[in-house]
C-alpha cells in the first residue's frame, strides 16, 4: 500500500441496525456504534469476495491498516429528534443441528437491534484501496446490510471519497462542528483510548471466524445549538 491516503465517507441509515461484538450462544446483542468487522463485511459483500477465500483474506489484511471513525447522527422526526432504542426480538428455528450432529426440535435466540439510528463512518487509508471499495459500494456485487441480513439500508451506503478529512466529513454532517456529535475513534495507544473492542476481522470463514482487538475512544457530543 502507498502512503497516498484518502478519506471514504459511508452513510449507515435504515429502520433496523445491529452491530454485534460480544454475542454469546443464543444471546445476540448489539453495540451502540458500528463495528469495524461489520464495515469490513459490507465492503467484502460489495466486492463479491467469497467467505473464507484467499481474496477475502488479502482484503482483511489490508483493511486492518485502515483507520475508522464512527459518528452517531441523530435523526429528526416531525417535531423532535428521534431517540435511538434497543429492540429485542425473539427467534425460533426448527430442526437445527446440535454440536454432536443430532436434530434439535427448536432453537431459541434473543436478538437485539437499534431502531431510529443513523451513523456516518469515515475510513482513512490508501488511496487505491479505498478507491476500489468506493467503486464497489457504488455498484455492489452482492447485497449489503447494516449488521444483519434483516437490516437493509434505506439510503446509499457510499457518501463519497475525498482527498482530505474535512471534505469527506462534510458529506456526513455538513457544516456542523464534529464536537457536537458523539463519535468513536480508532486510536493506537492505551493513553489515547482505554477501551478495546474485539471487532477487527481476521477471517470470516464459517469454520474459523476470527477477530482481533481494536483500541478505541468514545467522545460524547456537546449539546447542539
Amino acid at each position: 500500500m502507498s502512503y497516498d491516503n484518502r478519506f471514504l465517507a459511508l452513510r449507515l441509515e435504515g429502520p433496523l441496525q445491529s452491530w454485534g461484538f460480544d454475542s454469546q450462544y443464543n444471546r445476540r446483542n448489539t453495540g451502540l456504534m458500528p463495528t469495524k468487522s461489520a464495515i469490513a463485511g459490507i465492503c467484502c459483500a460489495a466486492l463479491g469476495l467469497p467467505r473464507g477465500s484467499g481474496k477475502e483474506q488479502d482484503f482483511l489484511t489490508s483493511f486492518r491498516s485502515v483507520r475508522m471513525t464512527a459518528i452517531a447522527i441523530p435523526r429528526q422526526g416531525a417535531k423532535k429528534e428521534l431517540p435511538v432504542r434497543r429492540l429485542q426480538d425473539y427467534h425460533t428455528v426448527q430442526n437445527t443441528k446440535t454440536a454432536d450432529g443430532k436434530n434439535k426440535d427448536c432453537h431459541i435466540t434473543h436478538r437485539q437491534y437499534l431502531t431510529d439510528a443513523s451513523f456516518g463512518v469515515l475510513l482513512e487509508g490508501d488511496a487505491v484501496f479505498l478507491g476500489e471499495i468506493a467503486t464497489a459500494l457504488a455498484d455492489p456485487k452482492w447485497g449489503i446490510w447494516l449488521g444483519r441480513k434483516t437490516c437493509i439500508p434505506s439510503a446509499p451506503v457510499l457518501a463519497g471519497l475525498k482527498e482530505n478529512w474535512e471534505d469527506a466529513l462534510r458529506f456526513l454532517i455538513g457544516e456542523k462542528p464534529l464536537e457536537s456529535f458523539t463519535r468513536q475513534e480508532e486510536v493506537e495507544t492505551f493513553i489515547e483510548g482505554r477501551d478495546s473492542l474485539p471487532d477487527t476481522a481476521v477471517s470470516f470463514a464459517i469454520e474459523r471466524r476470527l477477530f482481533s482487538p481494536r483500541r478505541v475512544r468514545t467522545l460524547q457530543g456537546i449539546e447542539r445549538l
